[in-house]
């Protein structure tokens, strides 16, 4: 049996190889670490965690928490490892990173059918291949891929806006219009400012707290999108004459034009989610969460994402990836981790364990893997491999990308709980068809958690 190619020993890399191997075919690791040393990386370990140490929240009804029971379901290697190396964290999951990736590099390493060969990867080889390098993938290899895809349907910034939950949105305070009244006159909500508003928030905005920029971003970061912080540092009424501009736009409170408009997009065909309109931010997560909620109609709102800008590299997945993480022009070659466009160590690994079982399927002549879409894991790649979805930016799981409920659950809380009982459900019956795939044990890993006692908290303002 030829073997398949990995390229990248991160975690989605790490997590394909093994569960390729535990399912005898042979693999091929390439990993260029330690010939050659990536610009964020201070070890030459596999799955080295380059930022938090944290896999987040533990919780059962928080989307985190229900795409770990998922990953158990699937088998993976990673999140058991993460959980053997883990420290105290309160309801999250975090580890001891030099533990956590010692151990998966002597695991994966150890196991008889990889080969692990330590080379920078410049081409894409024949035969089955998954590119898992990264969000700085090497320049040769972002050269190879540039040229399979086309270098419009490749990024190097990630600058992604805020994404709140729709139904925390006020809807008393925010109003659904198109400036000039076009579009469907829902095409936008809209959180108007009066002056005194606009003026407080603009300056707590360029006042906020910011991420550092490491030495290789601060280069040439802002080169490709200016901050919204860093356009209103350049005047006070900067933002209102870009893009909260209010014209074309009527309050229907007061029947007269706001000084100022925030708009928010919906982030998918459901309107489960809105974007912030020209936010691209580098403020730090909590300097966002407090001033954003200086907005009209987001006080109280839930962040299903905050913005973020830094290097990254990342393919346009709704245009280029099927279902199970093949590029649809080229079906032996699948794209796994922040490279496909998801944000996250839990996801990276996920993709990385999803196009592994494709690879596995498609060798075995066995119907490709497609997840239900009411799991948290089955959502994010039915967004993220959607043709319909727009203006693409790398996402990690929440609950604003499942389908509605069929009946409408009132509260936070009780929602959460009904899309993670749904999750449960569904995925366990998928797992009963796919015995090709699964044991039959998977299934017995989705199981319900008990009902806390009343009053714990289960979850923040942020899903994680």
């Amino acid at each position: 049996m030829d073997p398949v190619t990995i390229i990248g020993a991160g975690l989605a890399g790490s997590e394909a190889a093994w569960q390729l191997a535990v399912r005898g075919v042979p693999v091929r690791l390439v990993e260029m670490r330690p010939a050659q040393r990536g610009p964020a990386h201070h070890t030459d370990m596999f799955a080295e965690l380059v930022c938090s140490n944290s896999f987040k929240s533990t919780d059962a009804y928080s989307a985190t928490g229900l795409l770990k029971e998922e990953l158990d379901a699937l088998g993976s290697l990673l999140l058991d490892i993460a959980r053997r190396s883990a420290v105290p964290a309160g309801s999250a999951l975090a580890v001891d990173r030099a533990l956590f990736s010692s151990t998966v590099t002597q695991t994966v390493s150890a196991h008889p059918l990889i080969d692990v060969v330590i080379e920078e990867a410049t081409t894409l080889p024949d035969g089955d291949v998954i590119v898992a390098a990264g969000p700085l993938a090497s320049e040769p290899l972002t050269r190879a891929l540039t040229q399979l895809t086309g270098s419009q349907h490749l990024a190097f910034f990630d600058a992604a806006a805020p994404i709140v939950d729709a139904d925390t949105i006020d809807h008393d305070v925010v109003f659904p219009a198109s400036r000039w009244e076009k579009g469907q006159g829902a095409d936008y909500l809209n959180c108007p400012m009066d002056r005194e508003r606009y003026e407080s928030f603009i300056a707590e905005l360029v006042g906020a707290e910011r991420v550092t920029l490491r030495d290789f971003e601060r280069r040439d970061l802002f080169q490709a999108c200016q901050p919204a912080e860093e356009v209103a540092r350049t005047g006070l009424d900067a933002l209102r004459y870009g893009a909260l501009k209010p014209v074309g736009l009527t309050d229907p409170r007061t029947g007269e034009r706001p000084w100022a408009v925030v708009q928010l997009r919906a982030e998918n065909r459901e309107r489960t989610a809105y974007n912030l309109v020209g936010f691209q931010t580098n403020l730090t997560f909590g300097a966002q969460d407090r001033v954003f909620r200086m907005i009209p109609g987001l006080e109280d709102a839930t962040f299903l994402r905050y913005g973020v800008m830094h290097r990254n590299t990342f393919i346009d997945a709704p245009r280029l990836l099927a279902p199970d993480l093949s590029l649809r022009d080229h079906p032996r070659i699948r794209i796994a981790g922040q490279l496909s466009g998801t944000e996250g160590y839990l996801e990276a690994i996920a993709t990385g364990l999803l196009a592994a079982l494709g690879v596995h399927a498609a060798r075995e002549g066995l119907a490709p893997l497609q997840l239900p879409p009411t799991t948290a894991l089955g959502s994010l790649v039915a967004y993220a491999t959607d043709p319909g979805t727009t203006g693409y930016q790398p996402m990690h799981v929440n609950f604003g990308l499942v389908p509605p409920l069929a009946e409408r659950v009132r509260g936070k809380r009780a929602r959460y709980e009904a899309y993670s009982q749904r999750a449960r459900a569904d995925m366990a019956t998928y797992l009963c068809t796919r015995s090709d795939l699964f044991t039959a044990g998977a299934r017995s890993r989705l199981r319900p958690p008990a009902t806390p006692p009343a009053g714990e908290k289960r979850y923040g303002r942020s899903t994680g």
